[in-house]
């Protein structure tokens, strides 16, 4: 697994800047004075550059860098413009503008006493993401070191403290981008499910259910869409019981490890980009990292679904009429509408065996998601109304961006079938509505539940402000937020 840059608190010493080998960065609050006892010569560098057309120019959370300053034995020194009114997401990109440049050496932040100093560590951390695990070094040359980075700030010890639960949420967005990031030749079915049963390591319960357990139990629909594969089909259950003896908050993910659309088989242009549509259980086992590293006061449950959809002589074909594991009669237009089949069971699964407070499930559903809102938001649906302010507003917390869409029962019309109970696809119109329509089938009769939709920022086409061009790990942090605002303590 990529792990997070290693930071590092020590007290504040701007003295010593002047030596150090590798990069600074000094963090610039009310009106972007400079710091006492800097040495002179990195004294005058900044003031020259802050006194300069780009310097004047600043805006909170943006940076100017200077190659190699005079009297300074830095490569870099970085000027963070973040006075003492900048929000969170002016901090976090204020580290993001760091950690984006942190190289293999040593970075020093001076950040003093500033209060949004823990937010500038986190969106380095976060920004600080590369996945190389498949590039080949050229012959000869060495391995590039890990970076370090060193917080120089007013109580280093009260911030080392706080930043715990930051560097749990680091590595649960980190793990879920790994999983988002790796080719489905590497993380097969059965190699994610492994993944997350080597999780038991840090305290969750971890249950793989295998096929002849998953027919046992009548989820046909989810063993439909994976019979196409030489992957076995799975179901993980993850636990985190942190909260006593009450009912769980049951997250459950969409984890299609490569989707080709089966006999309604996508266009080659693009489809090597389906090794993202794991990534709604990407984002319920990065959460449940988290939860875990943290020692969460809640009880939560992440359940995910994990087939391969490909087309073969045994794949399930258009004009075929399944059986859920509720009951209900499917009959199959679309292959390639097939997340919703892999969710109705598990969804199901999830309600009659856990009993959950609230049900939230995660899912690269549908491309009218991206039609509709593009890469920047989710698009959340829910059967209550308390729940999905809930999930909005831990969104906005966190600065992840999410909207809701409606539900209505006349949405319903587009996805009646001749032959069963529904077809698995309403067509174009409302696409992403008639998907979330379907999934509300399997939800039972006042069970707060909420379907969030992650297709378009799941792997964006371009670098966000914490994450560089890849995965992003979308839902993690709002995820945990929600848990953090709603389930502990209660």
């Amino acid at each position: 697994m990529t792990q997070p840059v290693e930071i590092s608190f020590t007290e504040a010493a701007p003295e010593k800047l002047a030596d150090h080998q590798g990069r600074v960065a000094l963090v610039l609050a009310a009106g972007g004075k400079l710091p006492g006892k800097l040495p002179r010569g990195l004294r005058e560098a900044a003031t020259r550059a802050l006194d300069s057309k780009a310097g004047q120019a600043l805006k909170p959370g943006q940076t100017l860098e200077l190659a190699f300053p005079a009297g300074m034995a830095a490569d870099a020194l970085m000027l963070v413009m973040l006075p003492n009114s900048a929000t969170q997401a002016e901090a976090r990109r204020a580290g993001a503008a760091i950690g984006a440049k942190l190289g293999d050496g040593h970075t020093l932040v001076l950040a003093g006493g500033h209060k949004l100093a823990g937010e500038v560590a986190l969106g380095l951390a976060l920004r600080g993401y590369d996945f190389d695990a498949y590039k080949t070094k050229p012959e000869g040359e060495k391995p590039a070191g890990r970076p370090r980075v060193t917080f120089m700030v007013k109580d280093p010890e009260a911030l080392a403290r706080s930043a715990g639960d930051s560097a749990a949420l680091a590595e649960g967005v980190f793990f879920t981008r790994d999983l988002v990031n790796e080719p489905a030749n590497v993380l097969t079915t059965t190699d994610f499910a492994d993944r997350l049963k080597a999780m038991e390591e840090i305290g969750l319960e971890v249950e793989v259910l295998e096929e002849d357990q998953l027919r046992e139990l009548g989820m046909r629909a989810l063993l439909a869409v994976g019979q196409g594969s030489e992957s076995p089909s799975k179901v993980v259950v993850m636990r985190w019981n942190g909260g006593g003896d009450e009912a769980p908050l049951a997250l459950v993910g969409k984890g299609v490890v490569f989707d080709t659309g089966g006999i309604s088989i996508k266009p080659g242009a693009g489809m090597e980009e389906m090794t993202m549509d794991m990534g709604g259980a990407g984002v319920v086992a990065g959460t449940m990292r988290t939860l875990a590293l943290r020692r969460a006061k809640a009880n939560v449950v992440g359940l995910v679904g994990l087939v391969e959809n490909m087309p073969d002589g045994g794949a399930y074909r258009p004009g075929d009429v399944l059986k859920s594991m509720k009951g209900d009669t499917i009959e199959v237009v679309n292959t390639d509408a097939e997340g919703r089949l892999v969710l109705a069971d598990v969804l199901w699964y999830a309600q009659d065996r856990f009993q959950p407070k609230a049900v939230i499930n995660l899912a690269t559903l549908t491309g009218a998601v991206i039609v509709a809102l593009g890469h920047e938001h989710a698009g959340v649906f829910s059967n209550d109304d308390a729940l999905a302010d809930e999930i909005l507003s831990a969104a906005r917390a966190e600065g992840e961006g999410a909207w809701r869409l409606p539900l209505a029962p006349a949405y319903d019309t587009l996805i009646k079938s001749r032959l069963a109970d529904m077809k698995n696809s309403g067509g174009r119109a409302a696409g992403s509505i008639t998907a979330a329509q379907f999934l509300q089938r399997f939800i039972k009769d006042g069970q707060p539940w909420a379907h969030i939709d992650i297709a378009g920022v799941t792997l964006p086409p371009q670098a966000t402000d914490l994450a560089p061009k890849g995965a992003t790990g979308w839902g993690v942090m709002t995820l945990d937020r929600l848990v953090r605002d709603e389930y502990e303590g209660r």
